[in-house]
């Protein structure tokens, strides 16, 4: 069974380079089926969404080329199939985004309900309404969304609630449609605006992604392109992070410090020193932690994916400390684990109230999902003693060679497939 095991107490020190934003490389790749011609993606996160979302793109007829581990060439000009199997989507919540790339490019897409990290409902209520206001039939049959349009024609949309993943989906489909859409309350995440400028850089005509209303007027066709995905911001925040909970002094490299301005902020709170340059952030963290509020928020807020990383922070920090989660009901899951290596946490509804303590000590840890997965490993390189973290899966999900990350820093942390490794590695550290 793979699985970290982690010796605590070395505070991390050095370097460390952050890779392309999944969330962005997600939909990216999604996206680039929308033209017949060769498109070339670069500084592609090599995890295990990004490779399952290509498997499934190659399920549908999609000539996909990994040139290298951070490079791919996409042609959808042979995709003979709209349906994808219901294998892959299981797996990952982004498989959706495959809908407003065939929906726009075919009029036509039937894909499985999607899955990914259990933290809480993520309804796709949205989606289907911008689908359906742009001339789209949409229904759910034997677990498959179907959507079907004879042709789609702008609309004005206005979003109910702030939604990356319906933000991201309606405008792909919209590029595809005949005039003008208008999408109101849209969301304004980096990866939305990562998105958006490559269905431009492919001839589509997008105004106004990164604030709350965007406008699109609909192309006949897309065309080729060659383009860089945008450093990740939840990668960057959670080395961040790691720095403040260890005592450590890391510099992280390939960033926009623009885009980690809210995570930044926080950690100076706390009593952390962050020195930003053009592409690089260096966190310091030479004095003991303090107590500070946070509720997370739509971009430009504080991320609901660094929600785990700051409880960790917090949960060893002096004083008394909130946590309130306003995007996801069910993404407290890891405060139990906590516990286990003495966290003083009492959750209350979507608020969890932290009460400081000195330390954390090593425990057997199961990762819950994706970021709080991360963020249990961040507590466990804090931690007295020994701890293991199971069903690292999640973390593979979002993070590349996150564990030969955290080696470099100077980390005791192991990747082991078995019982027999996990001892060999624990009489080897001693």
């Amino acid at each position: 069974m793979e699985q970290y095991v982690i010796k605590g107490g070395n505070p991390l020190v050095g370097e460390v380079e952050i890779g392309g934003a999944k969330n962005a490389a997600l939909a990216i790749l999604a996206a680039s089926i929308m033209t017949d011609e060769t498109v070339l993606i670069e500084n592609m996160p090599d995890v295990r969404d990004t490779n399952i979302l290509l498997q499934a793109m190659e399920s549908i007829g999609t000539i996909v080329d990994r040139i290298d581990r951070h490079t791919v060439k996409i042609n959808g000009s042979q995709i003979h199939n709209l349906v994808i199997a219901d294998d892959y989507v299981k797996k990952i919540r982004a498989s959706y985004y495959l809908i407003g790339a065939l929906l726009g490019k075919y009029k036509r897409a039937e894909v499985a309900l999607p899955g990914g990290c259990n933290i809480g409902s993520r309804p796709i209520d949205q989606h289907i309404k911008g689908w359906e206001a742009l001339g789209s039939d949409v229904k759910i049959e034997h677990g498959l969304i179907i959507a079907k349009a004879d042709r789609l024609v702008g609309n004005h949309i206005y979003m109910d609630v702030v939604s990356v993943g319906a933000t991201i989906n309606v405008m792909m489909a919209a590029v595809m449609a005949e005039g003008q859409t208008i999408i109101e309350n849209a969301a304004k995440e980096p990866h939305v605006v990562d998105v958006a400028n490559f269905l431009n850089s492919m001839g589509a005509n997008i105004k106004g992604a990164g604030t709350d209303v965007i406008r699109i007027r609909g192309a006949q066709k897309l065309h080729g392109t060659e383009y860089v995905i945008i450093p990740d911001q939840i990668e960057a925040g959670t080395f961040m992070f790691a720095a403040a909970v260890t005592k450590g002094d890391v510099t992280v490299k390939n960033v926009i410090p623009k885009h980690l301005e809210s995570i930044s902020a926080k950690l100076v709170e706390i009593g952390c020193e962050v020195e930003e340059s053009d592409d690089a952030v260096r966190v310091v963290a030479s004095k003991k932690l303090t107590h500070t509020k946070v509720k997370t928020l739509p971009y430009p807020g504080f991320p609901t994916d660094m929600q785990p990383q700051i409880a960790v922070a917090l949960a060893i920090a002096q004083g008394a400390s909130m946590v309130t989660e306003s995007i996801f009901e069910n993404r407290f899951k890891y405060v139990d684990e906590l516990t286990k290596m003495g966290a003083d946490i009492k959750v209350e509804g979507n608020t969890a109230f932290i009460t400081g303590v000195g330390k954390y000590t090593g425990a057997n840890l199961v990762a819950p999902d994706l970021r709080a997965g991360a963020a249990l490993v961040i507590a466990a390189l804090a931690a007295e003693g020994f701890s293991t973290v199971e069903d690292i899966k999640y973390i593979e999900r979002g993070y590349e060679d996150f564990h030969l990350k955290l080696q470099a820093l100077g980390a005791s942390i192991e990747r082991v497939e078995s019982d027999r490794e996990l001892q060999k590695y624990k009489l080897k550290i001693g």
